[in-house]
């Protein structure tokens, strides 16, 4: 991994496969005034007042990978839900500090795994506990593992500062469109490029990155004409820059989870319960106003949630 900051991109997150760095938040939530500016803020909010939980403990003991720890996948550079803090070794953004809180309320030692987004549905239950990186819950996915839903969040097509190839969002045949790998992003852009085909209209080249910070910094310098990721991610990395853009307005709002082990009842109601104790005892909503992504927030989780939007 490099330490390079480009001034085009933010200096708040360094990607592991990258030389620049990416970060994001809500388009129109600004950070609690008590954390700091959104802007440059890198550090976490604080959990370490968080009880422990003795019922809820009771739950995962002797039901977690290793004893005493609840290991958590996450694809680190997904900011402002989970990224690498300006040493380019700290995971920090709020799905980071929702994870440590979870394992205080559960009473264990929280530990932030480093994976690829398209490897963590598979490797939950066997390499880590838990897969928290801002992930949409879909029918498809929940055939492999539970989920507990936690926050909302739509689509953002993004561009060049003032649009200079003058992208369309509602005809991108002919285009580049950026994304990351395994996302419902992805799968949304390989429909369009398909639709082009069967219009007879020119193709939609659909370029797939390992991470997303590798899509937003091919549209930053030219290489891609456009890149499709989750609002937060979009707009915060919109706001980090001077050369990115929203293209219209969000789409497809839907809910997003932590992933567990399929059929693994415990530990369902476990993470449940805890996440659910901290959204009513205001600590779920302080994490997120401290990242201004307060907008995506929900008043109740859910396992396996059959609303998905």
């Amino acid at each position: 991994m490099t330490m390079n900051r480009l001034k085009a991109l933010t200096a708040a997150m360094l990607s592991a496969a990258m030389m620049v760095s990416v970060a994001a938040c809500g388009t129109t939530d600004t950070a609690d005034s008590g954390s700091g500016d959104s802007k440059t803020a890198t550090t976490g909010y604080d959990v370490s007042s968080i009880a422990k939980d003795d019922e809820l403990a009771k739950l995962v003991e002797g039901n977690t990978v290793k004893s005493g720890e609840l290991s958590v996948g996450m694809e680190l550079s997904y900011a402002p839900a989970e990224f690498l803090a300006e040493d380019g070794k700290t995971p920090t953004g709020y799905d980071v500090d929702l994870s440590k809180a979870i394992g205080k309320v559960l009473g264990l030692k929280t530990k932030i795994v480093s994976s690829m987004f398209d490897t963590i549905v598979p490797s939950v239950g066997t390499k880590y506990d838990l897969g928290i990186t801002a992930m949409t819950i879909t029918k498809e996915r929940m055939d492999s593992v539970d989920f507990v839903s936690y926050y909302r969040a739509g689509s953002t097509w993004t561009v060049q500062k003032g649009n200079p190839k003058k992208i369309d969002s509602s005809d991108l045949c002919g285009n580049k469109i950026a994304v990351q790998t395994g996302t419902v992003q992805e799968d949304e852009a390989n429909k369009i490029a398909k639709q082009c085909k069967a219009d007879g209209k020119k193709n939609a080249e659909v370029v797939s990155y390992k991470r997303q910070a590798e899509a937003a910094t091919a549209v930053a310098t030219g290489k891609a004409d456009t890149f499709y990721a989750d609002s937060p991610v979009a707009g915060y990395a919109i706001a980090q820059t001077d050369g990115l853009e929203a293209l219209g307005k969000d789409v497809g709002v839907v809910k997003e989870g932590i992933a567990i082990q399929k059929g693994n009842t415990k530990m369902d109601a476990a993470v449940q319960k805890a996440v659910q104790k901290l959204m009513d005892d205001g600590t779920y909503m302080k994490i997120l106003k401290h990242w201004g992504v307060e907008s995506g927030a929900l008043d109740k989780a859910e396992v396996n949630p059959t609303d998905l939007d």
